[in-house]
This record gives structure tokens, sequence and C-alpha cells, in this order.
């Protein structure tokens, strides 16, 4: 019984590379020629970029047994006060750059000091934030939309090639912003996987009053935690901001669920204590080829959303089996 538990185990972690598989395959013959072109591939790989970069930070969380809802908003809400900063207050590039990243720190060091210090549940207080974050961006920009310098421009024009594509090695429009989500993909892999913030966000999920009772400054972490999901949220509102340029207010409330979800298929249990990067990786992709792939077979935005959330119903329903096969195998 015991090694049918954990074949079957081994079996479930190859669902998320079979499901991409599946998905790329299907699009493809519904959607024939358009879903193999090159352009098809660079829309894919762009929306990847953010969706990765928020995917890589809260996937910390999750495994803490928590949730960041506010995301979306947050990404948005940083995307728009650094093209604030630059477009209207005249400031470098450059510090509107780390404006973007900053704005989601400070918001992820904002919900860890709610979930860790004032002990309000991950749910309602990153609810809290995700409207605090849309309502702030609202204010500061008097709802104005913001935009970011496109290639062309003669000030700011280095943006998109430095973070999303540019002409180099040859390669029209080749895809620079891969080349980030992998780099931020191996230093999250190494934090979570080959350090102590990686094994105490383990111990955390798995059990939290057990890693309280062995000495581990369970709040302290659960901050930095946050915090660090945050840093990833900020980078991935530069994402966003290379790849789509204008950025308009009040919107970002349902990104999150790109995020979550995708980290749910590649393997990361809600309950807390399980997942890895490499899942999480895959997961982000499922989702890329998802949003272009019903784009690509004509299928309206509303019709998107509804798919969208049946794949969200579905990854959570996952995660239930993923969690009582486990359980299973720990009792046999």
């Amino acid at each position: 019984m015991e090694k049918l538990g954990i074949k079957r185990l081994d079996l479930q972690k190859l669902l998320a590379p079979a499901a991409l598989v599946i998905l790329y395959v299907a699009f493809s013959l519904i959607a024939k020629d358009a879903f193999f072109s090159l352009t098809m591939v660079q829309n894919i790989l762009e929306s990847s970029y953010y969706i990765g970069f928020m995917a890589f930070g809260v996937t910390f969380i999750i495994i803490t047994g928590g949730i960041d809802l506010s995301l979306g908003t947050v990404m948005m809400c940083s995307a728009l006060l650094g093209a604030y900063t630059f477009k209207q207050l005249q400031w470098p590039l450059i510090a509107a750059v780390f404006v973007t990243v900053g704005v989601g720190t400070v918001f992820g060091f904002l919900n860890g000091n709610l979930v860790a210090r004032l002990k309000l549940p991950p749910f309602i207080s990153t609810l809290g934030t995700m409207m605090m974050s849309q309502g702030i961006g609202s204010i500061l920009t008097k709802t104005q939309s913001q935009t970011w310098p496109i290639a062309t421009d003669p000030v700011g024009g280095w943006f998109k090639q430095v973070f999303i594509r540019a002409n180099i090695f040859g390669i029209d429009r080749f895809p620079v912003g891969a080349l980030w989500l992998i780099g931020f993909f191996v230093i999250a892999a190494l934090i979570l996987h080959q350090t102590k913030f990686g094994r105490y966000t383990y111990a955390i999920g798995s059990n939290e009053e057990a890693a309280r009772l062995s000495g581990i400054n369970v709040d302290a972490w659960k901050v930095g935690v946050y915090t660090l999901s945050g840093f990833f949220v900020g980078m991935a509102g530069l994402m966003y901001a290379a790849a789509y340029t204008t950025i308009t207010p009040g919107t970002g409330n349902g990104q999150e669920m790109n995020g979550i979800t995708g980290v749910v298929i590649g393997g990361t249990s809600m309950s807390g204590g399980s997942g890895s990067m490499v899942g999480t990786l895959i997961g982000v992709f499922i989702m890329a080829v998802l949003k272009n792939g019903l784009s690509a077979c004509g299928l309206q935005a509303p019709w998107q959303t509804f798919f969208t959330g049946l794949v969200v119903i579905g990854a959570v329903l996952l995660d239930i089996q993923r969690t009582k096969a486990a359980n299973r195998v720990k009792k046999s």
C-alpha cells in the first residue's frame, strides 16, 4: 500500500507538465497556424513574465499556509506610481523603476505585519490591502492613466529593451524578459530550497506551533516572507509596464488569480508545507498558454474569464486530492 501511495504521488508530479503539453497541443489544433507563429510564442512569453514574478513571491506565502489577494492590485499600483513619478513628477526613469519595486515591497511588508504582528487572517488583511492599493493608485494619479516609455522614445527608450524585448544577438525582438524570468526563478529556487529562509518557510507551513516551540521566530520570518513576495510583485509591476506600457487606475482585480492558480497547478499545497519553484514555473506557463490560447480561439474577454475561473476551481480540487493522497501515504 505504501509503495502504491508513493507511486501515486510521483505520478501527480507529472500532471502539471502533462497539462502544459496537452493544453498547447489542443490550442494548436484549434487555432492552427496562428498558435505556432513566432508572434504567438512571444506573446505567451510576455504574458508569463508578470504572472511568473507574482507566482514566485506568493509561492513562499502559500507554503507558509497563507494567501495574498492583493497581488494584482499592488502590481498595478506599483506600475502606476512608477509611471506617475516618471511622467508627471519628471523623475529619472531609473528612479521610477526603483519606486515601482519599492511600492510592491512596502505593501508586502505591510501585509506581513498585519498577518504576523496583528494576527489578522491573511484573507482579510490582504483583502484590505487589495482595496487600499487600488485606492492609493487612483487618488495619487487622479484616476488618470499613466504611460511608460516605448522603445522609440528619446527619453527612456531603453526601458522596453532592458526589460521586455530588444534587437540583439542578431535576433529581432529577442525576449530579454525571459532572461529576467529565468534569472529570478533561479534566485527564488535557491532561496526556497537551499537557505535557512526556505527551510523555515516549509517548517512554518508544516506546523507553525512546532516551529515556534523549536525556537523559530515565526512572526519575524512571516514578515520576511510577505516582504519578499512584495518585492517580486514590484518586479511583476515592472514587467507588466514593459509589456503593456499603459497602466489604468483601479485595475488589477483578478490578476492575482493568475499567479495563485499557477502556483497551485504547479503542486504547491494550499494547506501549506509543500511546494517547489519548478512546479510554479510550469504552472505559470500553463496560465500564459491558457490566456493567449483562449484569445487565439476568438473567445471574447467574458469567456476567457469564465474558463480561467474553471481552471481556478480545478486547481483547488486537484490540491485537495493531492492533500488526501499525501495523508493516506502518511497513515499507511
